[in-house]
């Protein structure tokens, strides 16, 4: 055995003892709710939850299936260890009085439509019923069932297993929380082209989304490595996966959209045009404006606007959600330039790649425009033609900081993902930085800050495929969706390394215990392993 490697075990050996000499307690002034509710009080009693927690609706909404399903789901995590009561116990036919034994929830509307801005607004009040409480033990009410759902997380949260008495505790009751996001936006884009991700781990993924109260997956389906969905209109363009086993069918597609709307979270698909588009022409080689020449799409074709137009016919039967997102960056047109009948398609209307660029790009917002969908642009667009986008444009900024500024001052909308802080796939980026991460930076006029819609973790997967891609995600993602998600002013104060580090500890054991893969909180690199033995929890 060498030195170096003896003493790393002697190190190692030192901090396994060192470990166990003390038992890790939490710091009993922090809320380990995650992310922070926006007003909340709590007390210092432990209230005992039955195993046989029942379900009592009311209001408009309260029958909604939505609401049985997602109090099933968390009903398993919340008792995952097992059996109504102990084994012994029923050997005695003993069966413990529980302090909680009811979950009411109240919707007041039945509607269940899932779009941008729905009411995710809840209260939760948990109290024993003593008979002098004016709760009935545990109560949501929300206006619409995402709210409800919002607060079915937040309950679950509260609820801990306690290994000695082997029953489900809630501490520090009675709760009394008022909850709302921050952002109506709060999303996390998950790229399926440069690595293809089975129907199962973008559900995981989706499910996962739902503990932080994310509520918009953005689907970047298509680039320029592989074209995996179905469009029945034009059913070569799949020729353009990577293989005939990694492909979604449309059935595939309509499932993601469905499972995540039980979960309050829309899709938003997008189709990056008109670069980043090289696998379209695998089975339409028509869509190239040569073969030398594979992107951008033709501008100079008819065709290409056709094909574009029937993706999004297909695909509007399919993604209810009124965003759907164009693409639109990083576009080099040199090879139109070089490309003799997109040349003259140019000249014969006195046009530079410059201006067919814009060209390209406002004829596919009026498509997809008149199906009902509100455009969603990357940055360039806006940085390159913004007198002449749509009005309706989403801008989606990407490149760096100061641009939500400039897009909310021309009157747009912006979505705020810098990719100094909130690509993922940017493993050097510290959990703080994404934390501090503010959209609102350098905007200070109120209409102005209404118009930024939130913000988006980008999960791009050059290098992340199934077997690391929740450790990249988590638990740099859920950083963000407090930022997305609590009071500016809440988060923003004080000692992050104090009043948010143990708080985001906790969230990744959280997310370990539901069968997350979350990495380490403070790996140098993201997604690393650890680096030796120990606690979850340990700072």
């Amino acid at each position: 055995m060498s030195p170096g490697l003896l003493k790393s075990l002697i190190i190692l050996a030192i901090l396994a003892i060192l470990r166990l000499s003390f038992a890790f307690q939490l710091d009993d002034t922090l809320t380990y709710v995650w992310p922070l509710p926006s007003e909340f009080s709590s007390g210092d009693h432990t209230l005992s939850v039955d195993p046989a927690l029942s379900l009592v609706v009311s209001g408009d909404g309260g029958n909604s299936s939505i609401i049985k399903d997602a109090f099933d789901r968390y009903k398993r995590i919340i008792f995952k260890h097992g059996e109504s009561f102990s084994i012994f116990q029923m050997f005695r036919y003993i069966r413990p009085a529980y302090d909680i034994s009811k979950l009411k929830i109240e919707v007041h509307s039945r509607s269940e439509e899932l779009q941008l801005g729905v009411d995710e607004s809840y209260s939760l009040f948990v109290d024993k019923n003593d008979g002098q409480s004016i709760i009935a033990e545990a109560t949501i009410e929300a206006n619409t069932v995402y709210g409800a759902l919002r607060g079915l997380e937040t309950f679950s949260q509260l609820c801990m297993f306690d290994y000695g008495t082997k029953s489900v505790q809630i501490y520090k009751a009675p709760w009394y929380i008022q909850d709302k996001p921050r952002f109506s936006y709060r999303g996390l884009l998950l790229d399926t082209s440069r690595h293809y991700l089975p129907i199962t781990v973008i559900k995981q993924i989706i499910e996962s989304m739902s503990y932080a109260k994310l509520n918009v997956l953005h689907w970047h389906i298509i680039d320029e490595q592989s074209f995996p969905i179905e469009i029945p209109t034009y059913p070569k363009l799949w020729e353009g996966s990577y293989t005939k086993w990694e492909r979604y069918t449309v059935e595939d597609a309509y499932e993601i959209v469905n499972f995540a709307k039980l979960r309050g979270i829309n899709v938003m698909a997008e189709i990056d045009v008109p670069g980043h588009a090289e696998s379209w022409g695998m089975g339409y080689p028509d869509l190239w404006p040569s073969a030398s020449c594979r992107e951008p799409l033709d501008v100079a074709k008819n065709f290409t606007f056709d094909v574009i137009s029937g993706i999004l016919t297909d695909m509007r039967k399919i993604f209810p959600f009124e965003l759907f997102h164009l693409g639109g960056d990083e576009v080099n047109t040199d090879c139109w330039n070089s490309t003799s009948h997109v040349k003259q398609w140019l000249q014969d209307r006195n046009l530079t790649t410059k201006d067919a660029y814009q060209y390209f790009v406002l004829r596919a917002q009026e498509i997809a425009i008149s199906k009902g969908w509100t455009p969603v642009n990357w940055e360039e667009t806006f940085n390159t033609f913004a007198s002449n986008l749509h009005p309706r444009t989403i801008v989606h900024n990407w490149l760096g900081g100061g641009v939500c500024p400039k897009v909310v001052a021309k009157g747009f909308r912006c979505i705020f993902s810098n990719q100094g802080f909130w690509y993922l796939d940017h493993l050097d980026v510290p959990w703080d930085e994404v934390y501090e991460a503010e959209p609102l930076e350098g905007i200070n006029i109120t209409s102005e800050q209404e118009l930024v819609l939130g913000g988006e973790v980008c999960m791009w997967a050059e290098i992340a495929d199934t077997s690391n891609i929740q450790q990249t995600i988590w638990p740099r993602a859920a950083a963000a969706a407090e930022r997305l998600w609590s009071r500016r002013e809440a988060i923003s104060s004080g000692n992050i390394t104090l009043t948010a580090l143990p708080r985001l500890h906790y969230f990744r054991c959280l997310l370990n215990r539901r069968g997350v893969q979350a990495a380490p909180v403070e790996n140098f690199y993201a997604r690393q392993p650890p680096i030796g033995p120990g606690s979850c929890y340990e700072l």
